[in-house]
């Protein structure tokens, strides 16, 4: 895409706001690549909007030379929702945490999967609140010691990947803001999926819960702990020492050095639901030799119709049958009703 005649930059879609998170942030790198491979995907920036809802994530508008709202707590969703109803040539992102997205905006994110607008939701996961420096949020690991929870949280965690997948996303991925390339290569798939697509991003936070992905992070450590999902490749991880494969629906690790090829293993397909649901599944918080390595990249993909292509065609047909119609004319027509007393 061009403006005054010349390809857009990444600079082109910074603003002149100041970009104020802590030094050291994960999400100035998410911004980074957003704004790198924004012009690459041939979107006007009179197109583009940036929806937030509340949290240290959604002061990302303000640093997009794009249209965008900050709206309240939780509801981005929403706000996006009747964004793209009104004008479905909009490429609409929402930008949301763990908190925002899965605390108070929980039944929010729930029905724009269902709806499956063509909007793109990045959930930033820190697994703490710090806007409000420092409590445990909806993503907070069993034991967290936080200001709200001196004696550590007793409280579930929330697995997003299993969420969004039981809440029927069309689009479910993972990545993390310290792989820079991998990041950008998931946004250009997000954007590229006809639906709702849903994006888990690992986003340290250095203030109040620095180190939380380290395993599945950290150059040194994350050969081991995590595999890369490719369409239609083997799940091969640790350096390709270990892989991945299926005895029925059980998964299990093998190592490649004690007799098993690439064959025997677990190829990966995107369009396969039920192996996205056991990949998301993959979710111990202290990893070991024996625990399954965190799947990153795209779990599941699913062609289905979008809710605003589905709300133009009944409208179409409505003005087939009865024509346009004339707000004016309703609201001053004969129509009246009595309330008696």
């Amino acid at each position: 895409m061009e403006r005054n005649g010349a390809a857009y930059t990444a600079k082109d879609f910074g603003s002149d706001q100041d970009v104020r998170w802590c030094p050291g942030c994960g999400d100035y790198s998410i911004l980074k690549q957003m704004q790198t491979v924004l012009p690459e995907l041939g979107i006007a920036r009179k197109d583009l909007v940036f929806v937030s809802g509340i949290g240290c994530s959604s002061r990302f508008p303000y640093y997009m030379n794009t249209y965008g709202m900050h709206s309240i707590h939780g509801r981005a969703p929403a706000v996006a929702t009747g964004l793209k109803a009104a004008n479905p040539d909009l490429s609409v992102w929402v930008i949301t945490g763990d908190g925002d997205g899965l605390s108070i905006g929980g039944n929010q994110l729930m029905h724009a999967l269902r709806r499956n607008l063509d909007i793109n939701i990045l959930l930033f996961n820190n697994e703490i609140y710090g806007l409000t420096k420092g409590q445990y949020s909806p993503t907070s690991e069993i034991g967290k010691y936080t200001k709200s929870s001196p004696l550590g949280s007793i409280d579930h965690p929330f697995n997003p990947l299993a969420l969004v997948l039981g809440a029927d996303a069309t689009f479910v991925a993972r990545t993390a803001d310290r792989d820079p390339m991998h990041l950008r290569e998931v946004l250009q798939r997000a954007h590229e999926h006809k639906g709702t697509s849903f994006v888990e991003i690992y986003q340290n936070c250095n203030v109040f819960n620095d180190g939380a992905f380290e395993p599945w992070t950290d150059k040194k450590q994350r050969e081991a702990n995590i595999v890369h999902l490719k369409q239609g490749e083997p799940l091969i991880y640790d350096g390709g020492k270990k892989g991945l494969r299926l005895d029925g629906l059980k998964p299990k690790i093998v190592d490649l050095s004690e007799g098993y090829s690439q064959e025997d293993l677990w190829i990966h397909d995107e369009q396969d639901a039920t192996k996205a649901h056991i990949l998301s599944r993959f979710f111990e918080k202290d990893p070991t030799a024996d625990t399954f390595p965190r799947p990153f990249g795209i779990l599941y993909s699913e062609d289905r119709f979008t809710y605003e292509e589905a709300m133009q065609n009944q409208l179409d047909k409505a003005y087939e049958l009865q024509g346009k119609g004339d707000l004016d004319e309703l609201i001053r027509g004969k129509s009246t009703w009595e309330v008696g007393r």
